[in-house]
């Protein structure tokens, strides 16, 4: 068990409360057909509302807790769940007491992204299998961690990028693959999302039924602010990653998929705070360059965030360049492909959807990825997963360090072995960061 969760429920027991102290790792095994999977949501606003919703569309599968530290939102949540499915569902403030609770086989976590890493590890430690959200670190060394504890204890991790359950994206990850635009050397992320102005509110007292405690976890903790919870959270350092690191890592993921690379040895970036006066830190404009040197491909990405062209139909999606043609993928479930100098229409293909509605829907949507997931956890199997562990450090990984070049403002030299910078310990110490007592990525998980 890890140390924090230990001392949480020693001070339980001596509380009165009644709590498991022991070891409470579940050995692995096959779930059969007719078995049910209870799973637990930890964070349950925007994306977690999805989560519920493909845990339940699933067969054999009860969601049985919601965690969040807001009980408002839990309060909420519990109503609209009793309306939608005519069951009644646990809530619980504290994710640490939904870990230890034996009787939950999988975590779905989309808390906050300072949260994702730690919460897997703990859920990992606890025999638990586990579906992160996007991304699933909030900077590298914690990831690589996440890795190693998924590995230690042998659980199924998926990464919540659905574009990999989707046929279409499938389909043209194979078409360049067999050099059908010929040798690929380039590809290009594009988040072009309307992010408008969020002001700045100021501190003000912590509402009443959040534990804003729990709600910082591992980041460090500042005086409360509205412009923190629920969303715009994603915009501060301590606790997002801007849109690169949000949005963005479905198409991180996408562009070393489809390059077949891991991450790069050279990056670069540069943007800034052009539009809007308000409280965020993030850049609202960030264009990052990522080199790989001795694989001959280079890998563009760029972040807009309000009013823009569109570049060959797409505002969030990918562009592969080949000798031959190029191919686009569009959102999240459809692309097609121009051949040759003149650009002649060649093969596309679509999962059915429209793709600025699609990432629930269907195979290719956040439904599909689950069912990946589903089988991976009945079998026991982690060859299976479309979106595993491994993916989710790299392509978080790919944004991290696209935020420290920007941070630092100059052209970075990264060893990918070491998973460290050449040569440079400033940069090498915004690999990771400072954990809260109590709540630390543990160095041996």
């Amino acid at each position: 068990m890890n140390l924090a969760r230990r001392e949480f429920l020693k001070k339980t027991v001596a509380a009165g409360s009644v709590a498991i102290i022991a070891p409470t790792i579940i050995p692995s095994r096959v779930f059969g057909a007719n078995d049910r999977i209870n799973a637990a949501v930890l964070g349950i606003n925007g994306r977690g509302k999805s989560h519920i919703k493909s845990l339940m569309v699933q067969d054999n599968v009860q969601v049985t807790t919601l965690c969040d530290p807001d009980m408002n939102l839990l309060k909420e949540r519990k109503k609209s769940f009793k309306e939608t499915y005519n069951k009644d569902v646990a809530l619980e403030q504290d994710l640490r007491r939904v870990i230890d609770n034996k009787d939950i086989d999988v975590i779905s976590i989309a808390t906050c992204n300072h949260w994702h890493a730690l919460a897997s590890i703990w859920a990992c430690q606890a025999g638990k299998d586990v579906y992160v959200e996007k991304p699933g670190s909030h900077n590298i060394w914690e990831g690589r961690k996440m890795v190693e504890a998924a590995q230690k204890y042998d659980r199924i991790v998926q990464h919540g990028v659905q574009l990999r359950s989707s046929p279409a994206v499938q389909e043209a990850i194979q078409l360049m693959r067999e050099g059908y635009i010929g040798k690929v050397y380039m590809a290009r992320g594009l988040v072009f999302r309307w992010r408008g102005d969020i002001g700045d509110q100021g501190f003000s007292p912590v509402p009443d039924g959040l534990d804003y405690d729990l709600w910082t976890g591992p980041a460090q903790k500042r005086p409360f602010s509205k412009n923190l919870v629920h969303y715009n959270w994603h915009w501060h350092w301590d606790y997002g990653n801007g849109d690169v690191g949000n949005q963005g890592i479905h198409e991180t993921d996408l562009c070393m998929w489809g390059l077949d690379v891991g991450l790069p040895s050279q990056i670069t970036s540069m943007g800034g705070k052009f539009l809007w006066d308000d409280c965020k830190e993030v850049p609202e404009v960030l264009t990052s360059v990522y080199k790989y040197p001795d694989e001959g491909k280079i890998i563009q990405f760029e972040v807009r965030p309000w009013c823009t062209n569109t570049e060959e139909g797409a505002t969030v999606g990918n562009i592969f360049y080949g000798d031959k043609g190029i191919l686009v993928v569009d959102g999240y479930d459809k692309y097609s492909t121009y051949l040759g100098k003149n650009r002649e229409p060649g093969k596309s293909g679509s999962d059915g959807g429209k793709s600025a509605d699609g990432m629930d829907r269907g195979a290719g949507g956040t439904d599909g990825h689950f069912a990946n997931f589903i089988e991976a956890v009945r079998k026991h199997d982690k060859s299976i997963l479309n979106g595993p562990v491994e993916s989710a450090h790299l392509s978080s990984g790919l944004a991290h360090l696209g935020n420290i070049a920007y941070k630092l403002e100059r052209v970075l030299n990264f060893n990918p072995a070491s998973e460290t910078f050449v040569n440079d310990p400033e940069a090498d110490k915004m690999l990771t960061r400072n954990y809260r007592k109590g709540f630390e990525v543990p160095d041996k998980v």
